[in-house]
């Protein structure tokens, strides 16, 4: 099976995300624990929430905004696949997330 990167996406913002009042919070996160859970077996990086971002280029360190929230690594037959996996997730269903990017992890060339 092929390992893809999963990227929770959202709009870029200063300071903590929008406060959700505490029972839409637990419905959302047992929502996310039961989707872990379901999909325990293709989880291979259960990964986590990002912080603020910091670019390195050949002109220095910077602090920059994107739109990238979480991830999650997993393991599927195909991209398409490891895609239907995030279908109706609560990232997007129950939080104010934008979507879930997911890419294939791909080999070191010549490595």
């Amino acid at each position: 099976m092929a390992k893809f990167l999963a990227v929770y996406t959202g709009s870029p913002r200063e300071g903590p995300p929008p406060a959700m009042d505490e029972a839409a919070m637990a419905k959302g996160m047992q929502a996310w624990r039961d989707w872990m859970d379901r999909h325990a077996g293709s989880v291979v990086d259960s990964g986590g929430p990002l912080g603020k971002t910091k670019k390195v280029t050949g002109s220095g360190v910077a602090d920059v905004r994107n739109n990238l929230a979480a991830y999650v690594i997993v393991e599927a037959d195909s991209q398409d696949a490891a895609a239907a996996m995030f279908k109706g997730h609560p990232h997007f269903t129950i939080f104010p997330g934008d979507g879930v990017e997911i890419m294939p992890v791909l080999p070191v060339p010549g490595g």
